[in-house]
């Protein structure tokens, strides 16, 4: 995991987190649960392959 990926997802973290604060102050919490969903989806997107690679080492240990 290089270290573009990990500022990628921070920053994704702290976008999310600044507009769920705007969000609630202004009273659209639905709105805020969305956009932390939104979030959620897109640093999994963001995680795939590193994802893939984990699932095909799983694999080659316990010989699947």
């Amino acid at each position: 995991m290089d270290v573009g990926l990990i500022l990628k997802i921070v920053g994704v973290g702290l976008l999310v987190g600044v507009s769920c604060q705007v969000l609630s102050k202004s009273g659209r919490e639905d709105h805020c649960a969305l956009v932390a969903v939104a979030g959620i989806i897109t640093v999994l997107f963001l995680l795939l392959d590193q994802l893939g690679s984990l699932i095909n080492t799983l694999r080659g240990l316990f010989g699947f």
